[in-house]
């Protein structure tokens, strides 16, 4: 029995801190280039400005804040740029895990995205932006998960922090949710039928239907990324 019983876990007050900044940044409450007032935020979380400080630089380390000198902390914007290398980066890690499913015929893992598919369609019909995000969401943490493997799932982790910031500026640039829903529907049925070829096709054109709404003019399909001069990402304020 002494084997099975483990020290609880505790989160300091900077990681709750970070935790749901993390969250309200890239569910879009905190909008791109929004500043972080120091002490605004340690009277809304009621706490001392050290373990604020502490999160706030958590986030700057993971790219969601930038600091700027006698400026202070800002949420990070995302420009073409970083929009194209997400998305390429996303293709190659779920065509991989695709890969490895259908390779191994995993049927619970199909069975998974099929669950995680219709939380989208359920979300869609509800007309919930922010759920059909989260379910969007949801459906790419499966599939890379469900791959059995843990280096495409410890890159993905990451990638994912700033895809969760694309996903809530989404939300706005599909004008219908069953659109979304079909996209998904048909990476699932490619995986289903064992097909490699159909199921890098499908996800390509999913993600470069993304970069297409989130940036004009910038495509994956061009194989070059854009400058940064060329704006940043459309996200309605």
């Amino acid at each position: 029995m002494a084997g099975d019983i483990r020290p609880i876990a505790r989160e300091s007050t900077a990681a709750i801190i970070a935790r749901q900044l993390r969250e309200a940044i890239t569910s879009g409450v905190l909008e791109p280039g929004q500043q972080l007032g120091e002490a605004e935020l340690a009277a809304r979380f009621q706490v001392s400005r050290g373990p604020l400080r502490e999160a706030m630089q958590r986030l700057v380390s993971e790219g969601l804040l930038r600091s700027e000198r006698h400026r202070g902390l800002f949420v990070i914007e995302l420009d073409p740029g970083d929009v194209y290398d997400i998305y390429a980066t996303r293709a190659a890690i779920e065509h991989a895990a695709a890969v490895r499913i259908i390779r191994s015929h995993h049927t619970d893992a199909v069975a998974a995205l099929e669950a995680a598919v219709e939380g989208i369609r359920e979300a869609a019909e509800r007309d919930e932006p922010r759920a059909l995000s989260d379910a969007d969401f949801r459906f790419h943490e499966v599939l890379v998960h469900e791959s059995g493997s843990r280096r495409l799932s410890r890159v993905a982790r990451t990638l994912f922090i700033e895809t969760r910031m694309c996903l809530a500026a989404l939300q706005h640039h599909y004008p219908d949710p069953a659109s979304r829903v079909e996209e998904h529907a048909a990476i699932v049925e490619a995986i289903r039928h064992g097909d490699e070829a159909a199921a890098q096709s499908r996800i390509e054109a999913h993600m470069e239907d993304a970069v297409s709404r989130l940036a004009p003019g910038t495509s994956l399909r061009s194989g070059a990324a854009p400058t940064l001069s060329e704006g940043g990402m459309d996200i309605p304020g």
